[in-house]
């Protein structure tokens, strides 16, 4: 055994280890300033060991917990929170997207809902005072904001184009004057490049130049072979519809929104997480405390068994009371056999949440928890009033927050809806610089002497145009009126209705805080009226099972008077635990209605992202409690 857990250890200091969830960069080089852009970047496989502190805590084929170890192993290893931890890594990139133009895209997972207990019938769930959205939602499901309408969003990264072209053309001619050769040969070489880049307030500036070497077989061309060429700049700038930051860059905006929502969502998810295997523990505490209530009633069943048996070998009681005491017996030991075996379902159901490979996990398979924690009932309760536990939960809970940020996204939005309903109205302009050089055919400058200001090669194309010898300019607008505009009037109306329902939900969640506060306070005292009444109960129970079994001892009661007082007393046991274990739950869900349960539990959403608790696996005692008894 100590070997294994050796090896267990081993492994997941192997896994710890591990770097936590990211986006590997491209591979460098070289060249890498150049390439990067264009190169896959990877994200490395996903990770299913357990941490160290699982390995730390297993003693004996026990695993011993506190309530602080089951929060500590549901950050490090519950999968439902590492889904979500996938989350703001799918933000960040779509935020890249969207600073290059791109449109939103619809990622992530919603908030899951934390496991439940096996069964009902040793531990009830008390559900009053729970958060009204206690699983919350992903940025796919309503947690964010993905709609785009109005103008398309422009592309912002830059763009670099080049063009190159070799030709060789024969063409027959019918004019042989013009040309002064029946079969016309041009050779073609083509070049252009040319730089884009459209800027946040809707303008578009593109910068090309172009060349064009041509060489053809006649001899009436005054210029062969001869280069063409121009550099042209043009700009373009939408003045009434997609014009403004405001419009062009609404979705890095809404993004930046959706990326406070991922973090948001992630909190609802270690809220969600943490409080529901808290819930499973204290059940498990439940369950174990109900086991060993239901072996006292079997051993108390048994010697009752033991005593009738002997009075009837001795004359003194009716052999009916040795078969009523068997009956005991037997219903005894069903109860204990229930207890047992939700207390090993509820075990497993817990181990499943505290592990990223479940119970296939050879650390887990075998392993029995044993709780380290009694459940104990505070003295009092929160002491402030409602109002003021209302605010705290006004402040803190996460679901108002989103609501808010997506309330702001949706004006961020309708922005750029109210800039469809305008025209479409652009200016432009553009400047060109022409130029030509070649090679003057000696005829040609008899007839024009002035042609020779083209002789040269390359250079004096650039030197043309370097010094503008042959500018072009122009400028315009463009107007374009839809005359009835019908989809831009629909899509603008639309989008404040929906606004406005998202106000009202806003206050609709608003008012639900209040009640689900008003009902966890009302929850924890019903939750302590129960237990104080089920604590009595089970007082009076044992105090009237020990007063007729002395009776019985004495010859002053009967023995079904003592079995319907041990019937009794063990009922009053299972309803005390029951009532302890919903003091719990209540407890729990209070916390979640103020949006406390992080700092109640100490937890730091740092440490919770990473995966990695820097506080240390709870000291296992040297004289461990024994667990409960198994089948």
């Amino acid at each position: 055994m100590t070997n294994r857990i050796l090896i267990l250890l081993l492994c997941a200091s192997l896994a710890n280890a591990q770097t936590a969830i990211r986006v590997d960069d491209a591979p460098t080089g070289r060249f890498s300033w150049l390439t990067r852009n264009y190169q896959p970047r990877s994200v490395p496989p996903i990770n299913l060991a357990n941490t160290s502190r699982i390995a730390s805590l297993v003693r004996s084929g026990n695993l011993y917990l506190t309530s602080r170890d089951v929060v500590a192993l549901a950050l490090e290893n519950n999968i439902d929170i590492e889904v979500q931890r996938y989350g703001p890594l799918l933000a960040r990139e779509v935020l890249h997207r969207a600073q290059g133009g791109g449109a939103l895209r619809s990622v992530g997972s919603g908030v899951a809902a934390g496991p439940s207990s096996v069964s009902l019938s040793g531990v009830s769930i008390n559900t009053n005072g729970a958060p009204s959205s206690a699983g919350g939602s992903g940025v796919s499901s309503g947690g964010g904001i993905v709609t785009q309408l109005g103008p398309s969003i422009p592309s912002f990264d830059p763009t670099i184009s080049g063009f190159m072209n070799f030709a060789h053309n024969t063409s027959p001619q019918s004019n042989t004057f013009l040309t002064g050769t029946t079969a016309l040969v041009t050779g073609t070489r083509s070049f252009q490049a040319s730089y884009s880049q459209t800027f946040a307030t809707g303008l578009n500036a593109q910068l090309t130049y172009a060349s064009n070497h041509i060489n053809v077989n006649s001899t009436r061309f005054a210029l062969n072979p001869y280069t063409s060429g121009d550099i042209d700049f043009t700009v373009t700038q939408n003045l009434l519809n997609g014009f403004g930051r405001a419009v062009n860059t609404r979705n890095i905006r809404v993004q930046k929104n959706n990326l406070k929502v991922t973090d948001l969502q992630f909190k609802q998810q270690v809220i969600t997480t943490v409080s529901a295997v808290l819930n499973l523990y204290w059940d498990l505490v439940g369950f174990n405390e109900e086991v060993k209530s239901r072996q006292s009633a079997v051993d108390t069943a048994d010697q009752l068994l033991k005593n009738n048996q002997e009075q009837v070998r001795i004359g003194t009681l009716a052999e009916i009371e040795v078969t009523r005491a068997q009956s005991q017996l037997f219903a005894a030991r069903q109860d204990l056999l229930i207890a047992q075996t939700n207390l090993l379902q509820q075990e497993t159901i817990l181990k499943n949440a505290l592990s990223r490979s479940g119970i296939a996990g050879a650390d887990l398979a075998d392993v029995h928890i044993v709780p380290l924690d009694t459940i104990s009932i505070p003295a009092q309760d929160d002491p402030r009033t409602v109002p003021e536990l209302v605010n705290v939960a006004m402040s803190n809970r996460v679901e108002l927050e989103q609501a808010r940020i997506n309330l702001e996204s949706n004006n961020v939005n309708l922005v750029g809806v109210k800039s469809s309903l305008k025209p479409s109205l652009q200016a432009f302009a553009e400047l060109t610089n022409n130029g030509l050089s070649g090679t003057v055919l000696p005829s040609a400058v008899a007839t024009n002497p002035g042609i020779t200001y083209f002789e040269g090669g390359y250079g004096n194309l650039l030197e043309q145009l370097a010094r503008r010898n042959f500018p072009n300019y122009s400028a315009g607008i463009s107007l374009n009126i839809p005359l009835r505009n019908r989809a831009a009037q629909s899509d603008y109306v639309t989008s404040q209705l929906e606004i406005r329902q998202n106000q009202l939900n806003l206050q609709k969640q608003m008012n639900q805080v209040r009640v689900d506060v008003q009902n966890a306070v009302i929850g924890l005292q019903q939750a302590r009226a129960r237990y104080v009444a089920a604590q009595e109960a089970r007082t009076l129970s044992q105090q009237t099972f020990d007063g007729d079994k002395r009776k019985y001892e004495l010859g002053a009661s009967t023995s079904y008077q003592v079995v319907q007082d041990e019937r009794d007393l063990a009922s009053a046991q299972s309803s005390e635990v029951q009532a302890m274990a919903n003091y719990t739950h209540a407890r729990i869900q209070f916390d979640q209605a103020l949006g406390v349960t992080m700092d109640v539990n100490q937890i730091s959403i740092n440490e919770a992202m990473s995966g990695k608790v820097a506080a240390q696996p709870s000291a296992i005692p040297s004289n461990p409690p024994a667990q409960a008894v198994r089948p």
